[in-house]
């Protein structure tokens, strides 16, 4: 019994020692400021586990574990957006699985930069038309709760407006300062344009733009009304064709009455 007791106690440590499987597809993502760290568990991995995380700044030189994320299950995320506080410099986290007496080897994110790799999503904005222009309202600029509102205010202090006139598709784009109202001038009365807006950086170029938003310059023509000037506009165009007409018709005539009385004229003069 002395002999299956050793055996057994020794299958159990040897067991103890067999490494987890290390997680997979560690990335930092960030939408307007909000860092977010994610992975894949490994499908081998027990579902008893737990996975941690570290940060590692490139300034400092060392890795630090992230207190909230200490004991996470498969499928949890962690949010690094009060972590790197740092947002000039470069930074990666890593991710290992653990249970009693086993763990994983660690699995590093890339390089991330809070200013340069986070994603500027559009502005809510309203549209609405003011004779031969249109007046672009900011109802909200997108931003995070507590922190980094000032750096992502620096991210956004240029906006791009790409106008489209409905009716062909023509369009052009403008760039300006962020501010609170724009008025879109030189536009055409009466036509309908769609807008859409993104923020643009010279450090970052991840921005996504709004959806396009419509409006009319000044209120179209009703149906009746259009008819109407259609009507009048091709009445006028045919009373001009008649007048033009009979002058020409009323020319031709008395040039062939001035023949006929030069003949006569000269038939009396030189009679035959």
């Amino acid at each position: 019994m002395g002999l299956w007791t050793l055996l057994l106690l020794f299958l159990h440590l040897a067991t103890d020692c067999v490494s987890l499987s290390a997680p997979a597809n560690v990335s930092i993502t960030s939408y307007n400021m909000v860092h977010i760290l994610r992975f894949w568990p490994d499908p081998q991995t027990p579902p008893d586990a737990r996975f941690t995380v570290q940060i590692h700044s490139t300034r400092k030189q060392r890795w630090k574990t992230v207190a909230e994320c200490a004991e996470l299950t498969a499928g949890q995320t962690c949010n690094l957006t009060s972590k790197l506080k740092d947002t000039f410099g470069y930074h990666m986290a890593r991710v290992q699985a653990f249970r009693t007496n086993q763990t994983s080897s660690w699995t590093t994110s890339n390089l991330f930069h809070p200013l340069a790799d986070t994603v500027l999503g559009p502005p809510e904005f309203s549209l609405s038309g003011c004779g031969n222009c249109l007046v672009l309202q900011i109802r909200d600029a997108p931003g995070t709760l507590s922190y980094h509102n000032a750096e992502l205010k620096d991210l956004q202090k240029e906006m791009e407006l790409n106008v489209r006139r409905t009716r062909d598709g023509a369009e052009f784009t403008l760039k300006q300062t962020y501010q609170q109202e724009t008025v879109i001038q030189y536009l055409q009365p009466g036509v309908e344009y769609c807008v859409s807006v993104s923020f643009k950086s010279l450090i970052n170029r991840n921005s996504v733009p709004s959806e396009r938003r419509c409006a009319f310059t000044s209120p179209p023509p009703p149906q009746h009304t259009l008819f109407l000037v259609l009507g009048l506009l091709g009445g006028f165009t045919l009373v001009v064709v008649i007048v033009v007409g009979r002058f020409i018709f009323s020319r031709k005539v008395s040039l062939e009455l001035l023949r006929r009385h030069l003949n006569r004229l000269k038939i009396s003069i030189c009679p035959a």
